[in-house]
């Protein structure tokens, strides 16, 4: 390619030669950014069956772009006190499986939106609409059931895209005190600053996007709310990595991230932690897909932190 370009005119080899290294350039760039294999044979990546349910499970629609799968299991419906789990993006029987594994008794309302966290983040922007929401969601199983059940806690779980409702929902001053807990499994993330300027390249994260999870962390420490995030080792490379943003939170609230060994849920190969009060972040090994989905699947076993 290079003989092609100095057969040309002085001026124009000179520009061509500098395109040409530009070209280049901006490929070595992406190259490095996008290191994952994106698939993995080293783990047993387990998966949680699509198993039959006794419990009732129905749609809600009206309320959100797409209908909500709802699902109470058998042994919640004596109860009159009702856990209500909301859970953000993924296959609803996943969650369906840890409501149904849970020794608590659940309600679960599953939410997919589509791709992206700004899908899920738009449902929820508009000030009072969780606060709406909630109530919309108990009149919708007191038609259903015939009868009216209380929530003694609210509880919100979202894997990868859908940790963008979980903010949203954050950054509404009536909806924070009615959030018991939160869960996210693999899925905090946020802009680099400049943009698309990585860490190892004097890039900042963008903190804004970060304080109503900071804020939460620091109230579950202080044991009034609960807040868990689980994250692998993959690096999108055009924004941060959930191992960056657990490390931003872990820094801000002055916690010690301990090296850690030893097997998990589904196969899944635990590296690290960092805890205290009610605040938990796990870090897994793996940076593919298959490692990014088993965060969704454990979902079952991470469900017991918010007891």
């Amino acid at each position: 390619m290079l003989r092609i370009l100095f057969s040309y005119s002085a001026i124009y080899s000179t520009k061509f030669f500098c395109l040409f290294l530009v070209i280049y350039i901006l490929n070595i760039q992406a190259q490095t950014q996008c290191p994952s294999p994106m698939v993995d044979h080293s783990r047993a990546h387990e998966r949680v069956k699509i198993d039959k349910v006794s419990g009732k499970r129905f749609e809600i629609e009206g309320l959100l772009s797409e209908p909500i799968e709802a699902y109470l299991p058998e042994h919640s419906f004596e109860t009159d006190s009702l856990r209500l789990l909301i859970h953000f993006h993924g296959a609803a029987y996943v969650p369906i499986n840890a409501v149904e594994k849970s020794r608590k008794t659940y309600f679960l309302a599953s939410i997919n939106l589509g791709s992206g966290s700004s899908v899920y983040e738009e449902a929820f922007l508009k000030e009072g609409s969780f606060t709406r929401f909630i109530n919309s969601i108990k009149d919708s199983l007191t038609i259903i059931l015939g009868e009216e059940k209380n929530f003694s806690g609210v509880y919100l779980s979202a894997f990868s895209a859908g940790y963008g409702a979980v903010r949203a929902i954050l950054n509404q001053p009536d909806a924070l005190p009615l959030v018991d807990g939160v869960i996210l499994l693999d899925g905090l993330h946020t802009d680099y600053v400049p943009e698309k300027q990585v860490l190892a390249d004097g890039g900042n994260l963008n903190t804004e996007k970060l304080s109503s999870f900071l804020n939460l962390a620091r109230l579950a420490i202080e044991g009034k709310k609960v807040f868990l995030i689980t994250h692998s080792e993959i690096f999108p490379g055009t924004y941060a990595s959930t191992t960056e943003t657990a490390d931003y939170l872990i820094q801000e609230t002055g916690l010690f991230r301990k090296s850690v060994l030893k097997w998990g849920v589904l196969g899944m190969q635990q590296v690290s932690e960092a805890s205290k009060g009610k605040f938990t972040v796990l870090g897994f090994a793996g940076n593919s897909a298959p490692d990014h989905i088993d965060q969704f699947h454990a979902l079952f076993k991470f469900l017991n932190y918010l007891d």
